[in-house]
């Protein structure tokens, strides 16, 4: 068998992501990619995502910032950001919440991508009290 790309590794986990496997199934698989394209700020995200779905807001922290210093225009990694500050008391929230406001703000295509994203993880994790904070601020502030 061959080996698969970076590519389709990746785009193998969000299938399976989309499919409704567990984020604890899905981290190894991100987290290769993460090692093989160390500079693919969209692993970085969805490994941030991931790790904040199970419950580790530390290492969601630490995948969110690489994603957001290899991509300072995602929202969706700023958002992510956000949310694992808030679960392990940082500092500096107010400032990744309002970046990714005036990123949304002009980019409808993206508004959309993280709204959806707020809802799946809700219905994922219905009682995600730092999400929903993010969320109106983000959408209702």
């Amino acid at each position: 068998m061959t080996e698969l790309t970076v590519e389709e590794l990746f785009e193998q986990g969000v299938q399976r992501y989309q499919a409704g496997e567990s984020p604890e199934a899905l981290i190894p698989l991100f987290k290769e990619v993460c090692d093989r394209s160390p500079k693919s700020s969209a692993a970085w995200t969805c490994l941030s995502w991931l790790y904040l779905l199970d419950s580790k807001p530390t290492p969601a922290q630490k995948a969110a910032q690489k994603a957001v210093k290899l991509n300072p225009q995602d929202p969706q990694a700023r958002v992510n950001l956000a949310i694992a500050m808030l679960e392990t008391a940082s500092k500096g929230v107010r400032e990744h919440v309002e970046i990714a406001g005036q990123i949304v703000a002009i980019a409808p295509e993206l508004k959309e991508e993280v709204e959806g994203n707020f809802k799946e993880g809700l219905s994922r994790r219905p009682e995600w009290k730092s999400l929903k904070r993010v969320q109106s601020w983000l959408f209702e502030g």
